[in-house]
């Protein structure tokens, strides 16, 4: 077995390198100072240079045709079927590009930053065009005969396919626009809350809503970024979120979010640590996590009715429970994703999934991007684009490069939907236990039948040994028609 431990603790180092510098990523979103994003973008190309290297050194194709595979456990074999993939993708990039690429989006962050604040498009323009060449570069050198978008989407979902994404989609559109138009049809319009909420305390009772929701501060913390994100693993995994004094919801319902992933990625087995399976299964498995602590959880009648309470007594919010419930899933076809009601959300995926695939396959250019985004979402949604930064300005993903990522969150939804299923045939007593702020047991469940076995499995395996189905967007699309069917009395 030499060959696999020699292998496996040249993984750990570089993965250890890995998340040095997601620290670095972390750190120039949170507290780097503005004037070091120069300094810093070279430092991400740096230590891109030698993680590269690293991921495509010659022993690892030695080790891994050394390896005989048939002497393996189940762990060693899903190490293996990592480490086969990362290599043979890592082989077909050239390092020069990856250096390139890291070190530009690292730069372009920033200028997305400032452009976003200024909601000037044009200053984000020149910057986005060479993330646009790079992405297309790197996709080119993955595809292998592949559409070449493909070669970006599974690098968040192995095994997806375009193709499969947008027969899903198909298949879940003209369900989600019904019921939009059904609900939007009538008067009962649900009124959002008002008023000065405290920015202190909306962190305050953050933190407290983390905690019941089992974020490990001891492995952890919270900060405030531009865009709400997650970042890192194992024993040191960091959240953020944002801060509006006028809409707290936006702040707990991030924080809600991100406490999903992260403690999805503080609930993996500790024997994983450093390793392939040591982070999640796939990004649309993460957003599971998110979006179930956020939605079918957070968001649901029981929870909403302790969190008015502690929302009351901190901001003196009144009218009433029922009332409340309304607010935080009042349907309106808002700009920000992040903000969208669960009806209107994965019509803001689908938007972006169209767009950035035909970016990828060159059917659409960087610098007709803002006109195909405003017409397309006056399509969609109906209102058109008041600003840049409400619209094509407003997420950090196309910035730093992540093309073939938006499609996980409708992914992740989906997943969300069977495990709610799932969930709720197993604990009868869910609601009783939300509506005392209590979710120990749900979230003892998904750590005990997601999280704890990080990349072990392969993501719709992920699904399906926790629900005892294959993942199918049925139950996400009963759970949204029921809900709003209710609250709006359609």
């Amino acid at each position: 077995m030499t060959a696999y431990d020699d292998l496996l603790a040249h993984e750990r180092e570089t993965q250890a390198l890995s998340q040095v510098m997601g620290r670095l990523g972390w750190d120039q979103e949170t507290m780097m100072p503005r004037g070091a994003a120069q300094q810093r973008a070279e430092e991400m190309g740096a230590l891109e240079t030698v993680l590269h290297a690293r991921r495509t050194e010659p022993r690892i194709g030695e080790w891994l045709n050394a390896i005989d595979e048939a002497a393996l456990d189940a762990v060693g074999r899903a190490q293996l079927r990592h480490i086969r993939r990362s290599y043979a993708r890592a082989t077909r990039l050239p390092r020069t590009l990856s250096a390139e690429i890291a070190h530009v989006t690292s730069r372009s962050q920033g200028i997305w930053a400032e452009a976003r604040a200024a909601d000037d498009v044009g200053h984000f323009l020149p910057v986005f065009r060479e993330v646009v060449r790079l992405k297309r570069e790197e996709a080119a050198a993955l595809a292998e005969g592949r559409e070449a978008y493909d070669a970006l989407l599974d690098d968040y979902e192995p095994g997806a396919t375009a193709d499969s994404i947008a027969g899903m989609f198909d298949r879940m559109r003209p369900r989600l626009v019904q019921l939009r138009e059904r609900i939007m049809g009538t008067e009962r319009g649900q009124p959002g809350l008002s008023g000065h909420f405290d920015g202190a305390i909306q962190i305050d009772l953050s933190r407290e809503i983390a905690t019941r929701f089992g974020y490990d501060w001891r492995h952890g913390r919270l900060d405030r970024s531009v865009h709400p994100f997650t970042s890192g693993s194992g024993a040191d995994v960091r959240i953020t979120t944002r801060v509006d004094e006028k809409e707290p919801l936006g702040c707990l319902y991030s924080v809600l979010h991100e406490v999903g992933h992260g403690a999805y990625e503080q609930a993996i087995d500790p024997a994983y640590a450093l390793t392939p399976l040591g982070e999640g299964a796939s990004m649309g498995v993460h957003e599971s996590q998110s979006r179930i602590y956020e939605n079918q959880l957070g968001r649901s009648r029981a929870f909403t009715g302790w969190l008015y309470g502690r929302m009351a007594d901190l901001f003196g919010v009144t009218g009433g429970a029922e009332a409340f419930y309304a607010a935080v899933n009042r349907v309106h076809a808002g700009f920000i994703r992040t903000e969208a009601d669960e009806v209107h959300y994965n019509l803001h995926i689908m938007m972006r999934f169209d767009l950035e695939r035909d970016l990828i396959l060159g059917k659409l250019e960087p610098e007709d991007l803002e006109e195909a985004w405003n017409v397309r979402f006056v399509t969609d949604f109906g209102v058109a684009v008041d600003r840049p930064s409400n619209g094509v300005l407003q997420d950090v993903h196309w910035p730093v490069g992540l093309f073939g990522y938006f499609p996980t969150y409708t992914l992740g939804n989906v997943y969300a939907g069977c495990l709610h299923l799932a969930m709720r045939a197993a604990l009868p007593s869910l609601d009783a236990d939300l509506a005392q702020g209590e979710v120990t047991a749900v979230t003892s469940w998904l750590r005990d039948t997601v999280q704890r076995h990080g990349g072990l499995y392969l993501p719709a395996d992920v699904i399906e040994h926790a629900c005892g189905f294959p993942p199918t967007e049925k139950p996400l699309l009963d759970y949204l028609e029921a809900k709003y069917s209710a609250l709006y009395g359609v």
